[in-house]
């Protein structure tokens, strides 16, 4: 069973002329017919109560933004919180990958040279990326630092579509700047 779930009092709307619901009425009457099928669809998909709760919501937070009634109102809304979910799955992963990734402790003990190696790899990093023009560096930095292509696009000021393009040409310039910055210390 859903947990009850809280309809806020919605703003008064126009008068609609007879026989038209309003966007509000219709919007009541979708949550009261399509939100527990929802819940339980994403219950049953995630395993998680609290997660299917927070998706079905946010999905009418959604329809409820846009301000009008799609054409298949329950398509849309299964849509967008399979949408929601993808974008949950990456954010979990990503965190835990980096926290396993902060978490490790080395295998063996680390080698008596490691510090020095590793400051020596950081510095030819930074000469590398100070080689790179700006936004590129930048683009390498926020991206290696965890943030999501929608954080990047709105710091760097590009489209979110355009960020993994932008991303993998600073890769590509970083590893060639990196691979002759080797091939010239050789």
């Amino acid at each position: 069973m859903p947990p009850l779930t809280y309809l806020p009092d919605l703003p008064p709307s126009e008068p609609q002329p007879p026989g038209e619901e309003s966007f509000d009425g219709a919007f009541r009457r979708l949550f009261g017919q399509r939100f527990s099928p929802l819940y339980r669809y994403l219950q049953r998909l995630t395993g998680d109560p609290t997660l299917a709760d927070d998706l079905a919501q946010e999905a009418f937070v959604r329809l409820y933004e846009r301000g009008a009634m799609p054409e298949d109102a329950a398509a849309w809304l299964v849509t967008v919180a399979h949408n929601l979910l993808r974008d949950e799955h990456r954010r979990t992963e990503r965190r835990r990958r980096l926290l396993a990734f902060r978490r490790d402790p080395p295998a063996s003990p680390p080698p008596p040279d490691a510090d020095l190696l590793r400051n020596e790899r950081t510095a030819q990093v930074r000469r590398v990326l100070a080689t790179l023009p700006p936004r590129q560096a930048q683009l390498l930095l926020l991206r290696h630092e965890g943030h999501s292509y929608n954080e990047i696009a709105a710091i760097v000021g590009v489209a979110p579509g355009s960020v993994g393009t932008l991303l993998v040409r600073a890769t590509a310039a970083f590893a060639a700047a990196f691979r002759r910055t080797n091939d010239a210390s050789d």
